[in-house]
């Protein structure tokens, strides 16, 4: 199975621009708002029928793969399955009903635990992004790598700016340049692009969040994992990250040493 990673990602990569249109589309027709009964997070008619497009497009495909997305009833099932997908069909939806453009379509294909390939859409500013194991990160189809960045002091951090600021941290963050982007999948992707320097956020991330991204990133040379810098790994019973760092190589130590101390409960 290992030798058709690129396969996997030209049929991700197209679903994931076909999702896109189509969530587009839903919302300049008029989006119907749903709030979700665990954690009162909106879900609009938009993601479910991106979330049925993506389902029947991915898994007529591949009959064979598990299946594990934000917006379908998880299957145990797919944890017999050696290669899953791993879907988020709006990631940002607080921003897509906004009217905001960082909300974007995030697809990893994972096998024994690893992401081998990621593909992550954001129409609205027409970026789509796209790795294989081993094979680089595109943006736009052209190759993207991280940026030479080092020190904290003044660097480019997508993230929250009330958590860097908030009095709990044991040593306070230098003054930053920090920039919100409600997309998880499409943070990691700008680490990954150089836009930004790190992505820092200290809270338990799902796996349809930061699958796509992970691989992205890594393969533009970043470091990715949790507080403790460990990496990720999918396709598990419970299926979230303890917390996300998505760093270039020079700025990760420096974070994983700021956030050690963040407890692995969350």
């Amino acid at each position: 199975m290992s030798g058709d990673f690129t396969d996997d990602l030209a049929l991700i990569l197209e679903a994931a621009q076909e999702a896109g249109a189509l969530a587009r589309d839903i919302r300049r027709k008029g989006l119907e708002v749903e709030y979700k009964a665990d954690d009162n997070s909106p879900v609009t008619n938009a993601d479910l029928a991106a979330d049925r497009l993506l389902t029947e497009r991915l898994r007529q495909a591949r009959p064979d793969y598990g299946w594990l997305s934000e917006e379908t009833a998880d299957a145990k099932e797919r944890l017999a399955c050696r290669r899953i997908f791993v879907v988020d069909p709006i990631d940002g939806t607080r921003a897509f009903l906004r009217g905001r453009p960082w909300w974007s379509v995030a697809i990893a294909v994972v096998e024994d635990g690893l992401p081998i390939a990621g593909a992550v859409f954001a129409p609205e500013v027409g970026e789509l992004y796209g790795a294989a194991l081993g094979q680089g990160a595109t943006r736009n189809g052209e190759a993207i790598r991280h940026s030479a960045i080092t020190g904290l002091e003044d660097c480019r951090m997508v993230g929250d700016p009330i958590v860097f600021g908030h009095w709990s941290w044991p040593t306070p963050w230098p003054a930053m340049r920090i920039e919100q982007r409600s997309s998880t999948a499409y943070r990691m992707c700008l680490v990954a692009a150089g836009e930004f320097d790190a992505a820092v956020a200290p809270v338990r991330k799902s796996d349809w969040d930061v699958a796509a991204g992970d691989l992205i990133a890594r393969e533009a040379g970043c470091f990715v994992g949790d507080h403790n810098g460990l990496g990720f790994r999918y396709n598990l019973a419970r299926p979230s990250q303890a917390s996300l760092i998505c760093a270039t190589p020079g700025l990760a130590p420096l974070i994983l040493e700021r956030v050690s101390h963040i407890g692995a409960a969350n």
